[in-house]
C-alpha cells in the first residue's frame, strides 16, 4: 500500500520506476532479496544499484559466485557502463586445494569447509573495501554449499547480523534454480522483490515485478511491467489514477464540423472520454483524426496512438480529407506514435501516454484502436481495468480522449470483443445502411454524460471535401439495422439530395 511520506534518506536503486514503486528506494542499512528466474534482469538491476551509489559517493562491492568478473564487465559494457572507480568486483571461486581429491577430508564433510571458507572470503572482501552498498550474486551457490535448509538459514542469519554491524545496504540475488519453494531469506530479508518473465503464445516476452515484502515501509503493490533495454532496466509503475488529480476549467470543445457538434449538443466537454464504435471501414479512425485536427486548430497539442493501421496509410487517407498530418507533426501540433501491440506491454503504453501529457502538454489523446490495445493484454480480462485507470487519469488531467472500437460484422447485429461503453463519457455510433442501391453511413450519439445531445440519426459522408454530416434522417426507420424503410418520402433527407 502507498500512503506514507517518501523518505529522502532512502538509497535509490538507479531504476527510476522501481524507486517510484518503493516510494523513494531502499531503506539503508538492511538486507534485501531480489529474486527471479535466469534472464529476468537481476544482474542489471544490481549493477544499476551500485552505479547509483557510486554517483552519490557510496562505494560498492559486487560479490559474484555465479559468473566471472569478465562476464559481469561485458554485461555492463553492453549497457554503456564502466564498472570501476567506486565499484569493486570480487569474483569468488572455490579454493584450489578443495578441487584436488588428495586434499579431501574424510572426517569432515567438504561442504563444511567450502561453506565456511566461502563465508570467510566474503567477509574478508567486505573488510578490505568497506563498501556502503553490497551485491551478492547469487544465493543459489550458498544454498548448494549448505546442503540443508537449517544450515542455510543459519548461514544467512549470520551474514545478516554481520551486514547490520557494517551498516551496509545489501542486495542478495537468487535465481531460484535450486529450490524455488525455500522461503528462508523471505523471512530474514527486510524487503523482497520478485522479477517474472512471461512468454506469450505470440510476440516478445513480457517482464513484470512485484514487491512481496517491505518491512515498515509503504510501497506500490501489485505487478509492474518492465523492460530491459540498452541503458538498463526500465520499470513502468502501475497507473493509479487517484494519485493524479489536477484542477481545470471544464469547457465545451468543438469538432470543427458544425452538424456533428449539433448532434453532440454543442460539442464535447474537456476532460471527458469519447468512444467511437462501428464496423470496419466505416470511418472511425478518420473521425478521431478530425477531433485531433480540431484541437490543433485551437492551438492545442494532440497525440495519436495508432494500433490497428499502418501510419503511412492513415496519413495518406487523412490528406484526402484535407488534413495534412505530416505538416501538423512537423509543427509540433500533433504527435503520432505507431504502437506494435505484440511488442509493447500495457504498462509501457500507459507510461507513454503519461509522458505525452507530462512532457508535451498534450490535451487531446486518440487511441486507435481498442482492439489492438486488447491484443497487448497478457490477459484479456484485464483490459477493462487498464482502460478504466487510463481514462480516469486522462480525465483528471483535463485531457480529452477519443477511442475507436471495431465491431464484428457490417450490418444488423453488431458485436464487440469487449464492452467498454460504460467507461466512456460519450459514445458515437457509426453504421452502414442501404438506401436506393447504395451503401451509406449513419452517425448517432448513444450516450453523453455531460449535458444533452440529439437523439436523431444523421447521415455522414467521408470524401475529398472532408467529413460531412447531414440533417436528421426523419423519413426512415431501421437505419441502425442496416436496412431502413422509407416511411415518409417527403421527409427523406440524404446528403446527395436524392
Amino acid at each position: 500500500m502507498v500512503g506514507a511520506v517518501q523518505s529522502f534518506s532512502k538509497a535509490r536503486t538507479g531504476v527510476a520506476g522501481l524507486d517510484d514503486v518503493l516510494v523513494g528506494g531502499l531503506s539503508p542499512g538492511h538486507v534485501y532479496l531480489l529474486e527471479g528466474s535466469p534472464g529476468t534482469g537481476k544482474t542489471t538491476i544490481a549493477l544499476q544499484f551500485l552505479l547509483e551509489g557510486a554517483k552519490v559517493g557510496e562505494p560498492g562491492l559486487y560479490i559474484t559466485m555465479s559468473e566471472t568478473e569478465r562476464e559481469l564487465r561485458e554485461g555492463a559494457a553492453s549497457h554503456g557502463w564502466t564498472v570501476d572507480g567506486g565499484i569493486k568486483v570480487f569474483e569468488l571461486v572455490p579454493p584450489e586445494n578443495l578441487l584436488d581429491e588428495s586434499h579431501q577430508q574424510s572426517l569432515l564433510y567438504s561442504s563444511d569447509l567450502e561453506l565456511g571458507e566461502t563465508t570467510k572470503a566474503v567477509f574478508d572482501a567486505i573488510e578490505q573495501s568497506k563498501p556502503v552498498r553490497i551485491v551478492i550474486d547469487s544465493l543459489s551457490e550458498i544454498r548448494l554449499l549448505a546442503q540443508s535448509s537449517l544450515r542455510y538459514r543459519r548461514q544467512i542469519l549470520a551474514m545478516k547480523h554481520y551486514f547490520a554491524q557494517q551498516g551496509a545496504t545489501v542486495l542478495m540475488l537468487d535465481d531460484l534454480t535450486t529450490d524455488s519453494n525455500d522461503k528462508t531469506v523471505h523471512s530474514l530479508a527486510h524487503g523482497v522483490i520478485r522479477l517474472e518473465g512471461i512468454t506469450p503464445n505470440y510476440g516478445a516476452e513480457r517482464r513484470r515485478l512485484r514487491v512481496i515484502k517491505y518491512r515498515g515501509q509503504s510501497f506500490r503493490g501489485g505487478f509492474h511491467d518492465f523492460i530491459i533495454a540498452r541503458g538498463g532496466v526500465q520499470v513502468f509503475p502501475r497507473l493509479v489514477s487517484g494519485e493524479h488529480k489536477t484542477s481545470f476549467v471544464r469547457r465545451v470543445m468543438t469538432s470543427g464540423i458544425d452538424a456533428l457538434d449539433q448532434l453532440l449538443g454543442g460539442g464535447f466537454e474537456q476532460g471527458s472520454s469519447t468512444l467511437i464504435m462501428g464496423p470496419a471501414g466505416v470511418g472511425k479512425s478518420l473521425l478521431a483524426v478530425q477531433f485531433a485536427a480540431a484541437a490543433a486548430a485551437r492551438g492545442e497539442k494532440a497525440a495519436l496512438f495508432i494500433f490497428d493501421e499502418e501510419l503511412g496509410l492513415l496519413v495518406d487517407r487523412a490528406k484526402l480529407l484535407g488534413i495534412d498530418l505530416d505538416a501538423l507533426r512537423a509543427a509540433g501540433r500533433i504527435l503520432v506514435e505507431q504502437v506494435d501491440a505484440a511488442e509493447l506491454s500495457p504498462g509501457e503504453f500507459a507510461y507513454r501516454v503519461r509522458a505525452m501529457i507530462g512532457n508535451n502538454a498534450v490535451r487531446t489523446v486518440v487511441i486507435d484502436g481498442l482492439n489492438g490495445y486488447q491484443a497487448s493484454m497478457p490477459d484479456e480480462s484485464f483490459l477493462i481495468l487498464h482502460v478504466h485507470e487510463l481514462l480516469q487519469y486522462l480525465n483528471r488531467q483535463g485531457a480529452s480522449t477519443f477511442l475507436t472500437l471495431a465491431q464484428h460484422g457490417l450490418i444488423d447485429d453488431m458485436r464487440s470483443s469487449v464492452d467498454v461503453t460504460y467507461l466512456a463519457d460519450t459514445v458515437i455510433l457509426l453504421r452502414y445502411f442501404e438506401a436506393f442501391g447504395q451503401v451509406r453511413r449513419a452517425v448517432s450519439i448513444m450516450k453523453k454524460r455531460f449535458g444533452t445531445h440529439e437523439n436523431t440519426i444523421r447521415e455522414i459522408q467521408i470524401g475529398g471535401s472532408g467529413i460531412a454530416v447531414g440533417e436528421a434522417l426523419n423519413g426512415f426507420q431501421g437505419i441502425l439495422r442496416g436496412t431502413p424503410v422509407l416511411v415518409d418520402a417527403d421527409r427523406k433527407q440524404l446528403l446527395d439530395g436524392r
